[in-house]
């Protein structure tokens, strides 16, 4: 028996004991790795300068993953001083500071599973075969077995339409071998600023590529995604404070485990990162991520199953819901899954006789009977709910 499988049953009985009220992230098994720390959740920029880090980490972030030409001395050096940790590639300079833990994991490279260039102006040719990322990966942790590997892969998790994956175009089958090949599983979408009807303004692809790397994985790796916050090259557009929310709760709901937010910006001219130029988004951004810091245990415990029901007035606008128990409350998370308004009737089955329940950020309660209660969504919303176990 492993360590890893040891180490899980462990936590199972231990969670059970306590009904699911055990917080502990899916990062113990990597000495190296990024922090066991309950209260830590990982909150990520995408290959941003290292000298912006006190400006990232002012806005919740606390990760960098990619590192421009790097790691570099100096660019790790500059990470350290900010107390920001990175998952980067595994060239010289990172080996040689090993031993440092401002790095918690490796990387391969980005989008693998797109078509690959074959240099200026020559065309593009087929993705890179998923037998090689599991041999790059095996290498990687043959070096370093104490640190993950992270995998960022391409649309195509989410949407099996995606030109870019050239020749593998409409085979999602790809995917369950690229996932062998890592430990963290990540993809980007961004669907306020994609320029294909078929996706653009479909906030729920988001939640379609979670879904499907946590059923592809089968729920025994950690999964990422990328969050869109700039008009990265649509200069008509780009999604607003409230859809960027929406996005993350999408993720975190349909069980991602850490967050990605891609700042670069090409249009209306080049900003690497334009979320630091958005006051607004900026300051939307930090307020998502301070709540998330605050739940971080809640969502580094365990999902609670069958234990809500939810129905939805308007067929057109499904709600999606997440439990998790924490210190003798209960969690109830919701999304709208479409952009429409529909009221929302919730059946916490195990909550008994009159209460009331709070809505998280918001500054209001919400009366329960028998469990069940009502709350309205206008398009894109998100509400978390909390209600205090009571004593049997």
């Amino acid at each position: 028996m492993t360590l890893r499988i040891r180490l899980i049953i462990v936590l199972s009985i231990f969670s059970a004991a306590l009904g699911g009220d055990v917080a502990a992230g899916p990062y113990t098994e990597w000495q190296s790795g990024p922090p066991h720390d309950a209260n830590f959740f990982p909150i990520a920029v995408w290959l941003q300068n290292p000298g912006k880090a006190d400006k990232y980490k002012q806005a919740g972030i606390n990760t960098y993953v990619g590192l421009w030409r790097g790691p570099t001395d100096k660019q790790l050096a500059e990470l350290r001083q900010a107390g920001m940790k990175v998952i980067c590639h595994q060239n010289k300079a990172g080996l040689e500071h090993a031993d440092d833990s401002t790095i918690i994991g490796w990387m391969h490279g980005d989008e693998p599973d797109n078509a690959q260039s074959l240099g200026k102006g020559k065309g593009y040719g087929p993705p890179i075969l998923p037998e090689k990322i599991v041999n790059d990966y095996h290498k990687i942790r043959k070096v370093d077995p104490t640190r993950p590997v992270l995998l960022n892969l391409g649309q195509g998790v989410a949407w099996d339409g995606w030109h870019g994956r050239g020749v593998r175009k409409n085979h999602p089958e790809d995917y369950p071998e690229y996932i062998k090949g890592c430990d963290i599983a990540s993809f980007d979408i961004y669907p306020a600023v994609h320029s294909k009807p078929e996706v653009a303004g479909n906030l729920w692809y988001v939640a379609k590529g979670v879904e499907r790397l946590v059923r592809w994985t089968e729920g025994k790796k950690a999964v990422w995604n990328c969050i869109e916050c700039t008009r990265i090259h649509n200069p008509q557009t780009k999604a607003t404070p409230h859809q960027v929310r929406c996005e993350v709760w999408m993720s975190l709901i349909h069980g991602s485990m850490g967050l990605i937010y891609f700042v670069h910006e090409w249009e209306p001219r080049f900003n690497e990162s334009a979320l630091l130029s958005d006051p607004e988004m900026l300051s939307a951004v930090t307020k998502i991520n301070r709540q998330i810091i605050e739940l971080a245990p809640v969502l580094n415990s365990p999902i609670i199953r069958d234990t809500a029901d939810v129905s939805s007035s308007n067929e057109s606008v499904p709600v999606a819901t997440m439990v998790k128990k924490h210190e003798g409350a209960t969690y109830l998370f919701a999304v709208a899954m479409r952009e429409g308004k529909t009221t929302a009737t919730f059946d916490l089955q195990k909550l008994q006789g009159r209460t009331t329940i709070e809505v998280i950020g918001e500054n209001r309660t919400i009366a329960v009977k028998n469990g069940v209660f009502q709350d309205i969504f206008e398009a894109w919303d998100v509400h978390i709910y909390r209600v205090q176990d009571t004593k049997s």
